[in-house]
C-alpha cells in the first residue's frame, strides 16, 4: 500500500467524521452528505479511488447484509412476513418489468439491457430509509417491514439478475427453466445459510468471548457468501439466513450480556464504517460533467423506476387486506417515497459484461439515478415522514416505554449479577447489596406499569396513542398463542379441527388490533 493511498483513506475518514458532525447539526441525511462530500473532494486526493464492485460484493454486501439480519428479531419478522415477502418477491419482479418497458420505449434500449437497467433500479438502500428512522420515531412494525424488505430484496433482485444475464448468455431460455433457476438459487442459498447458521450457533455458544465471537461471526458472513457463490446458488439469501439464525438463536443462548453488547457494537461499527466509505466514493465516482450530458436519460429512469415502485407497492399492498392486517396508507406513502438508490446499484451496472452492448450507457444511467437519489430523496425523506404524523408519541407513552426501559435495564443487570455471582466474581455481600438496589427499581416499574395496563380500554385515547402501545402487547401474547397451538398440532396433542377453529378466533382478535 502506497504513501498516497494511505493519505487518500486518512482523508476519507476525517472527512466522514466531519460529515457526520455536520449532518447530526443540520438535520440532513448522513448519506446524503457523504455522497455531496465526496463530489467535493474528488479533485483533492492524491490517488484516485473509485468503486469496485469485487470490493463491493465479497466484502462490503456481505457485512451490510449479516448486520441487518443478526440485528432482526424473528419473533416480529413473523408477524409481517406477508407483506415481506408480497414486496421483496412480486413487488420487485413487477417493479422491474415496469420500469424495463418504460426505459425500452423511452431509451430505445434493447430489452436485455432494459431487463437489467429494471433490476439494477427496483434494488432499495435502506440504509437510508432506517437512518431516518433513527432520528425520528415510526411504528415499529413500519421499521420491520422496511428491514424485511431490504433483506430479502437483494437476495431476490441478485438472483434476477444472474438470470437475465444467463438468459442473454444462452440466447433463449424458457419460462420453466426459468422459475426452476430461481426457486434452486433461492433454496438452495436457503439450505446453505441453515447449515451454516445452526453450525456456528453451537460453536458460538461453547466460545462465549468477544473477540473470537467476532472472529467466527465474520467468517460466517463472509463464508456463506462465498459458498453458495461457489455452489451457484445466492450468497445473499445465505448470509441473511445465517444471520437470522445467530441472531435469534446464538445471541438468545447462553452467553454473557458482555460478549452480546460486544459483538453487536462491533458489528454496528463496522456497518458504518462501510457505508461511509461506500457513500463518499459514490461522490466521488459520479462525474458531473457526464451526470449533465445524460441528464434526460438520467431523469427518465427516475421517473421509470417510481412508476414502477408505485405501481408495485400500492398493488401489492393491496392484496394484504384479504389475508393479513392491511398496511396503512400512509405507510404505503413511506415505502414508496423511501426507494432510495444506494452502492449496491452501482456495483451491479460495474459488473455489467462488456458483451452488453449498451454498458456504457447502463452505467451512465444507473449512476446518475443513485446520485439525484440519494441527494434529493435522502433529503425529502425526514420531511415527508414528520408530514405523515408518523412519528407523533405522546406524553403517557413515552413515560409508559420510560418504566418498560426501567425495568428492562434492571432485569438485564440483575442477569448479569447472577453470573458475575456464580463465576466467582463477586462476593455474596457484593451481590446482596447491588442485586437489592436492582430490585427497588424494578419494582416501581412494575407497579407504574401494573397501574397502566390495569386501565379499562375505554380509558385510553384513542389519538394519543395509547391504545395502539397496549394493542402492541396483546398482539405479542396472541402469537405466542398462535405459535403454542402450531406446536401442539404438529406433536399431535390437539385434533386439527380443535386448534383450527381456536387459531380463527386468534387471527380475528389480531386483526382487530391497531398497527403498532
Amino acid at each position: 500500500m502506497n504513501s498516497e493511498l494511505v493519505t487518500s483513506l486518512i482523508i476519507l475518514l476525517l472527512v466522514a467524521t466531519g460529515v457526520a458532525l455536520v449532518s447530526q447539526r443540520l438535520r440532513i441525511p448522513y448519506v446524503a452528505g457523504l455522497v455531496l462530500a465526496g463530489l467535493a473532494i474528488a479533485e483533492l486526493l492524491p490517488q484516485k479511488l473509485g468503486l469496485n464492485d469485487s470490493l463491493i460484493f465479497n466484502v462490503f454486501l456481505p457485512i451490510l447484509v449479516f448486520e441487518a439480519s443478526i440485528n432482526t428479531d424473528v419473533s416480529r419478522l413473523r408477524s409481517t412476513v406477508k407483506p415481506i415477502a408480497l414486496l421483496a418477491g412480486p413487488g420487485v419482479i413487477l417493479a422491474s418489468g415496469i420500469t424495463a418497458m418504460i426505459l425500452k420505449w423511452g431509451l430505445g434500449l434493447d430489452w436485455i439491457a432494459a431487463l437489467l437497467a429494471g433490476v439494477i433500479l427496483a434494488i432499495t438502500d435502506t440504509v437510508s430509509v432506517i437512518a431516518v428512522f433513527k432520528e425520528i420515531s415510526v411504528p415499529s412494525r413500519l421499521t420491520t417491514i422496511v428491514e424485511g424488505e431490504s433483506l430479502f430484496n437483494d437476495g431476490v433482485a441478485l438472483v434476477l439478475f444472474s438470470l437475465i444475464l444467463k438468459i442473454h448468455e444462452a440466447g433463449s431460455i424458457t419460462l420453466v427453466e426459468g422459475v426452476q433457476e430461481l426457486l434452486l438459487v433461492i433454496i438452495g442459498g436457503t439450505l446453505v445459510g441453515i447449515a451454516l447458521g445452526y453450525l456456528s450457533t453451537g460453536l458460538f455458544v461453547r466460545s462465549d468471548e468477544p473477540l473470537s465471537s467476532i472472529l467466527l461471526t465474520i467468517a460466517i458472513a463472509l463464508g456463506a457468501f462465498q459458498i453458495g457463490h461457489i455452489l451457484h446458488v445466492s450468497g445473499v439469501v445465505a448470509v441473511v439466513v445465517a444471520g437470522l439464525i445467530l441472531g435469534n438463536i446464538g445471541l438468545s443462548g447462553q452467553i454473557s450480556a458482555s460478549t452480546r453488547l460486544t459483538l453487536l457494537s462491533f458489528w454496528e461499527s463496522a456497518s458504518f464504517g462501510v457505508n461511509s466509505f461506500i457513500f463518499l466514493l459514490i461522490g466521488i465516482e459520479v462525474k458531473l460533467g457526464t451526470l449533465w450530458q445524460t441528464l434526460p436519460a438520467v431523469l427518465l429512469a427516475i421517473i421509470a423506476y417510481q412508476i414502477g415502485r408505485l405501481i408495485s407497492v400500492y398493488s401489492v399492498l393491496a392484496l394484504v387486506r384479504r389475508f393479513d392486517r392491511p398496511i396503512p396508507l400512509r405507510w404505503q406513502h413511506v415505502l414508496f417515497l423511501g426507494n432510495i438508490k444506494g452502492s449496491l446499484s452501482m456495483a451491479l451496472a460495474l459488473s455489467l459484461p462488456v458483451t452488453i452492448g449498451e454498458r456504457s450507457q447502463l452505467i451512465s444511467l444507473v449512476f446518475g439515478a443513485v446520485l439525484l437519489s440519494l441527494v434529493g430523496q435522502g433529503t425529502s425523506l425526514p420531511w415527508l415522514v414528520k408530514k405523515l404524523n408518523l412519528s407523533r408519541l405522546s406524553d403517557t407513552r413515552q413515560q409508559v416505554e420510560e418504566w418498560q426501559a426501567q425495568l428492562m435495564t434492571s432485569k438485564a443487570a440483575q442477569e448479569e449479577l447472577d453470573n458475575l455471582l456464580k463465576t466467582g466474581i463477586l462476593s455474596r455481600g457484593i451481590y446482596e447489596e447491588m442485586r437489592a438496589s436492582y430490585q427497588v427499581k424494578i419494582a416501581s416499574a412494575e407497579k407504574s406499569l401494573r397501574e397502566y395496563y390495569n386501565r379499562r380500554p375505554d380509558e385510553f385515547d384513542p389519538k394519543s396513542g395509547d391504545l395502539s402501545k397496549f394493542d402492541s402487547l396483546r398482539r405479542r401474547l396472541l402469537l405466542a398463542e398462535k405459535g403454542s397451538l402450531t406446536e401442539a398440532l404438529r406433536k399431535r396433542i390437539l385434533s386439527e379441527e380443535v386448534a383450527k377453529e381456536r387459531m380463527k378466533k386468534i387471527d380475528e382478535q389480531l386483526l382487530s388490533l391497531e398497527d403498532d
